[in-house]
């Protein structure tokens, strides 16, 4: 699994991680096998603020109990996604004019 991310993505400068031991571990062996420098950040409640993000995605999700292909889930969980982003002004605009979310959502769908 960390591979695939790692290779899917482009490698991290840090790593937020809880106190658990065996993640410390297995980061600095990584380091140390593949020569980089990862910097490790050790939170107790750093991750539980980035899960309480997706707190609104999983009350969406949940009624629906499921999805019945991946495809399915990941063009849902995109769209739920973007319009968060959105809404939140995460969504880099390339005019001077500002626009409502409502205007953002259907320039992309232009």
């Amino acid at each position: 699994m960390r591979r695939k991310a790692i290779r899917n993505q482009e490698l991290p400068e840090r790593i937020t991680i809880d106190q658990s031991g065996s993640n410390t571990a297995a980061i600095k062996q990584y380091n140390r096998t593949h020569k980089t420098g990862l910097a490790i950040r050790q939170c107790k409640y750093f991750n539980n603020i980035v899960e309480q993000d997706h707190r609104a995605v999983k009350r969406k999700v949940r009624p629906m109990l499921g999805f019945k292909s991946f495809w399915a889930a990941r063009c849902t969980l995109a769209g739920i996604e973007i319009m968060r982003a959105i809404r939140k002004g995460q969504l880099a605009t390339t005019g001077t004019v500002s626009q409502t979310p409502a205007e953002q959502f259907y320039a992309l769908a232009a």
